[in-house]
């Protein structure tokens, strides 16, 4: 299931939204080279969060990574990075869809510090379930969960378009999408924790979706909240006069 639009209008410029995506694609670009060789090696293993080196655990000897990936600041630069093009694209989907309302619902510098603190929750989750791992964990998908948490918890109703394979699209509620999506995370990170390693950090995307919905509510701003929830528009004077930058 590929969310790619919802039927959720926004009352403010998503900012951070696209700060975020922007910041994105340029780390994609002209840090790890479009995924060309050799410069996302170097920016994996540089900025990638690798958690055997974090928790002490990488065994003497080769080393997957010969450098970075062992300071603590890595668990915020892994947020930007990624592996491959669809990489990239999905994540970047998904913010956009999920992440405008959100932000819509909280203010700017609000939503900016949740994606952070979530994005760092998810890595640590990653960190805890596979404290002996040399592989380095990159990309938005964990504070992208912890989005997705928080839009389920406010917007749980509101439709969104979903493109199924082969070429069908449905529109469904967002707490099937989004419900749907989470037990398929969990499922696939108790299969990680039975050995069945299948290259992606579902434990990040559990840690993520379930600080979302935690913090969701010291978060959001009630005044915005209850505005898109009754579909009533916040005028154009207010939004000028106050920006809800916090």
């Amino acid at each position: 299931m590929f969310p790619y639009k919802d039927e959720n209008p926004t009352e403010l410029v998503p900012y951070l939204t696209f700060l975020l995506i922007a910041a994105n694609i340029a780390v994609w670009l002209f840090m790890e080279g479009a995924g060309t060789s050799p410069a996302i090696e170097a920016a994996v293993c540089t900025y990638g969060a690798i958690p055997a080196e974090l928790t002490g655990l990488a065994p003497r000897g080769p080393r997957l990574c010969p450098f970075g990936g062992a300071a603590w600041s890595s668990l915020f630069t892994s947020m930007f990075l990624h592996g491959s093009w669809w990489h990239l694209i999905g994540n970047m989907m998904f913010l956009w869809v999920f992440g405008n309302n959100v932000e819509d619902s909280m203010g700017h510098l609000r939503f900016a510090l949740f994606f952070v603190l979530t994005g760092l929750v998810a890595a640590l989750a990653h960190v805890a379930l596979n404290p002996a791992s040399r592989v380095p964990v990159v990309g938005a998908s964990g504070a992208i969960s912890g989005v997705m948490g928080a839009y389920m918890i406010l917007y749980p109703r509101a439709l969104v378009y979903v493109l199924m394979p082969p070429f069908f699209v449905v529109r469904l509620p967002a707490y099937i999408v989004l419900g749907y999506w989470i037990v398929l995370q969990v499922f696939f990170a108790t299969l990680d924790l039975a050995g069945a390693d299948g290259g992606v950090a579902f434990w990040a995307h559990v840690g993520g979706f379930f600080s979302g919905l935690a913090l969701v509510k010291p978060f959001a701003r009630r005044e915005l909240v209850s505005a898109k929830r009754m579909k009533r528009r916040i005028p154009r004077a207010e939004i000028r006069e106050h920006r809800w930058w916090w």
